[in-house]
């Protein structure tokens, strides 16, 4: 067994810091190097050295990374992308041709509804959303013949509704369609979809696998060699790729994901423990809970229950936008999975774009990103804010 086999094989946090590179054979250098670089000197006409030509095709950081994403997702393959939707949008010309069909999410994240319902409609894909959390619906929601994937989000964006990965798998394959799980609010420490079933994984890695909010990218994980070359072309042609600076940010976040997420979970359990038993939340939404309807799947599949938290106050929409307005350490932003503590209003900021249609949000839904830091000072903070 090779030494970078038996990395993949060990455990989740060794293998965050050590697979996808060896030391540089000529300096020992331990982290990758920031190969600013666009084009690279060939050994003769053809004859690239090290399989690198230019580095949209592909570049050694960049390299590094899609290895280590890889391992972490138990996958085959890895490539890293500008964004999280650069990735999606990749995934899908690679995958799907018009004429096809996809089910989404009814609560996907409202960058990727605007994505299949203004830009790859247009190229001729058509939709239909369903619930993640329902199996009758999602099996209603395929066309044999005509569905070529299954997306799902589990936990969902916002609305933290947790999908079957494997009973998904199975009623995707059974139509001859793929399962692509967006693992962006589990990261891949707490959740690996493609040892549950799914085919592909996607990632916005601008959140928990970047840590930081320091850089925007996104990732595809893939289980198969035969889709891997369709990606492969498909990243090269279409060209959204990581570059090697944001690559390396992503790749020195990954490193330290297992600490940061077990951190995020401990803080996450002790504000849905204080928002619970509130007298202007009606309602605490977080899998940990065992009265979220998900509880059971998610307690099967995940190996803990996440960083986001969302709420519904008492007070309509504007005691929502208010709370929001209130906070000091909750920082007012969008995105999610940094080590700081964000709060946004869904419906008025990262979910604007499904208002209106079946997606949208509950216009009293608050959705926080819970960082890692005191959580007494987390918890105090929502205090104020609500009170």
């Amino acid at each position: 067994m090779s030494e970078q086999q038996h990395r993949n094989k060990s455990g989740f946090e060794t293998r965050a810091i050590h697979a996808g590179y060896e030391p540089d054979a000529a300096t020992g250098a331990v982290i990758p190097p920031i190969y600013a670089t666009s084009t690279y000197k060939q050994d003769g006409v053809g004859g690239l050295r090290g399989g690198y030509e230019y580095s949209r095709s592909a570049n050694p950081t960049r390299t590094a990374l899609e290895g280590n994403i890889a391992a972490l997702e138990e996958g085959e393959r890895g490539f890293a992308f500008a964004s999280g939707l650069a990735a999606e949008d990749t995934l899908v010309r690679a995958l799907c041709k018009p004429g096809d069909h996809v089910v989404i999410p009814d609560d996907a994240y409202g960058g990727t509804f605007r994505l299949f319902d203004k830009v790859e409609k247009v190229w001729g894909l058509e939709h239909s959303p369903a619930p993640v959390s329902d199996l009758e619906k999602v099996a209603a929601a395929v066309r044999p013949g005509e569905t070529r994937l299954v997306w799902v989000e589990t936990p969902t964006n916002p609305l933290l509704n947790i999908g079957d990965i494997e009973a998904l798998a199975a009623i995707a394959h059974d139509a001859g369609a793929l399962l692509v799980v967006d693992n962006t609010f589990a990261s891949p420490y707490l959740q690996q979809p493609l040892t549950l079933g799914a085919d592909v994984v996607v990632h916005s890695t601008t959140k928990y696998c970047g840590g930081h909010s320091d850089v925007v990218g996104g990732a595809i994980v893939v289980k198969d060699l035969d889709l891997a070359e369709k990606v492969t072309f498909h990243q090269n042609a279409m060209g959204a790729v990581a570059g090697p600076f944001d690559s390396w940010l992503t790749l020195r976040g990954l490193k330290t994901l297992a600490l940061r997420m077990d951190r995020h979970c401990d803080n996450a359990e002790r504000v849905v423990d204080f928002l619970t038993s509130h007298p202007k939340v009606g309602e605490v939404i977080y899998p940990g809970l065992e009265t979220h309807p998900g509880h059971e799947v998610a307690q099967r599949q995940m190996k803990r229950y996440g960083g986001m938290v969302s709420f519904r106050v008492t007070g309509g929409e504007q005691h929502a936008l208010q709370v929001c307005e209130r906070t000091e350490v909750f920082t007012l932003g969008e995105s999610l999975g940094g080590v700081e503590s964000l709060i946004e209003h869904p419906g008025r900021m990262t979910h604007a774009s499904v208002a209106g249609t079946d997606l949208e949000v509950p216009a009293d839904l608050v959705r926080l990103s819970v960082g890692i830091e005191t959580a007494e000072d987390l918890v105090a903070d929502l205090e104020r804010a609500l009170d």
